[in-house]
């Protein structure tokens, strides 16, 4: 019997565009699939150092994030190992990025890193936009990177199956995807950018 830990976090913030991708990405491999007890699967949004129990207890993590890895808008990268953490530092877009990176820190100083780590990124394209979803370019690489950690769960041991019946949400479902893409306002009724008239006034 498989008893490694299994921990899968998507991390980010759904309220900025693209950053969102990590947790848009949880929350359909939990939509799509369903998996044995030791797999546990997670929003950890911005929540930073709170989620240092529950990456101490894995033995096995897999995180799905948007990382500003300098390439091409919506290029898939896949990190394993040592490098992940190097790969969260690189270039910070945001604090959930330091504090994810903390936690990373703080496992390795306690002893209890993951023995297995893998980093399943994607090169955003817009950050700038306040109630935004996802890039097309961002989202094309949803079904790509729930694949490569369906390789990386059964390569841990663990098999997924696909759900017959509707999942209990992993987020608050006024959040998930359809209903937040579908309820928000267009952007000529609430400019997500900036105002431009303050920003007119400061050119000025």
């Amino acid at each position: 019997m498989n008893n490694k830990r299994i921990l899968v976090l998507g991390i980010g913030n759904i309220l900025w565009a693209d950053e969102g991708f990590g947790v848009r990405c949880v929350e359909a491999l939990n939509d799509g699939w369903e998996f044995p007890p030791q797999v546990t699967l997670m929003d950890g949004g911005t929540q930073g150092l709170y989620l240092l129990p529950y990456v101490q207890e894995a033995d096995c993590l897999l995180v799905f994030d948007a990382v500003d890895y300098g390439d091409a808008p919506g290029e898939l990268r896949e990190v394993v190992g040592d490098q992940v953490p190097r790969f969260m530092g690189a270039k910070k877009m945001s604090l959930h990025q330091t504090g994810f990176q903390e936690v990373l820190m703080a496992a390795e100083l306690t002893g209890k890193l993951p023995k297995e780590l893998v980093l399943i990124g994607v090169q955003p394209e817009e950050l700038e936009d306040y109630g935004g979803s996802l890039r097309d370019i961002v989202k094309a690489q949803m079904v790509p990177s729930l694949n490569l950690a369906l390789d990386w769960l059964e390569r841990w041991g663990v098999e997924g199956r696909v759900r017959s019946a509707v999942a209990d949400g992993i987020t608050d479902r006024a959040l998930a995807i359809g209903v937040y893409e579908g309820e928000r306002p267009p952007a000529d009724q609430a400019y997500r950018l900036g105002d431009a008239r303050f920003l007119n006034m400061e050119a000025a």
